[in-house]
């Protein structure tokens, strides 16, 4: 009897470890120190936060003059993270800060597969899902198109990032228009001419998912004159 019980109390521990893992999914300390001392936002504050994954995550690192020169844009992004834990998280590192605006960068991490497999009907419910929570909370929404990436170096065995990448952002670019919400097209500005990847000379990494500095300056150069008219 002594024997089962504390087999029963092991596998009770193991669950709630388990579930305890489940509920950090999101990530949602990693900027919970940062919301904190951001503080309450005045009227005049007109924030804007950037949510997104590493590509967003990296921006202020690489580009960091870009945040010096317009202080009220806050990055929100999470290297690795899928919409899914984007949508977990939107309401403590979006919604309660209370931003004039929201920057959606979406679906990298997800056609990459890094939560499971994936489902575009999924991934693009969750950007409307979000699209939805910011427009209840009166914040302005911005989405932002997927990056090109001809494939990704810790997922080499997908071989369609491209063609799901740009059914992808064709539906959401749809979804925009229909719901007035404007769209910053990265992907055009940023892929080769021959439409196989991004252009090598912007990108950090090969093959080129994450933008280097030049790639940067022509996403801020696209975003920037949105986001201010928005404010």
């Amino acid at each position: 009897m002594k024997t089962k019980f504390i087999s029963f109390m092991l596998l009770l521990m193991m669950a709630v470890s388990v579930n305890a893992q489940k509920h950090e999914f999101g990530n949602w300390k990693r900027y919970a120190q940062a919301n904190r001392e951001l503080g309450a936002p005045d009227k005049k504050a007109k924030r804007v936060v950037l949510m997104g994954n590493s590509i967003t995550d990296g921006w202020p690192r690489v580009s960091p003059q870009f945040f010096k020169d317009h202080p009220y844009i806050i990055g929100r992004g999470i290297g690795g993270q899928t919409s899914f834990q984007f949508l977990l998280r939107f309401r403590e590192d979006v919604i309660n800060l209370q931003p004039k605006v929201v920057v959606i960068n979406y679906g990298t991490n997800d056609i990459a597969e890094n939560t499971g497999a994936y489902d575009e009907d999924l991934t693009f419910g969750n950007v409307c899902s979000m699209v939805e929570l910011a427009k209840y909370h009166k914040c302005k929404v911005v989405l932002a198109s997927c990056l090109p990436a001809g494939g990704f170096c810790w997922r080499p065995e997908i071989k369609d990032a491209m063609e799901k990448i740009r059914h992808l952002n064709a539906r959401v670019q749809e979804y925009a228009k229909k719901n007035k919400i404007p769209y910053v097209d990265y992907f055009s500005a940023m892929v080769t001419p021959d439409g196989k990847e991004m252009i090598p000379s912007l990108a950090q990494d090969t093959p080129g998912v994450h933008p280097n500095e030049e790639g940067y300056k022509i996403m801020e150069g696209l975003l920037l004159p949105v986001i201010e008219k928005l404010r």
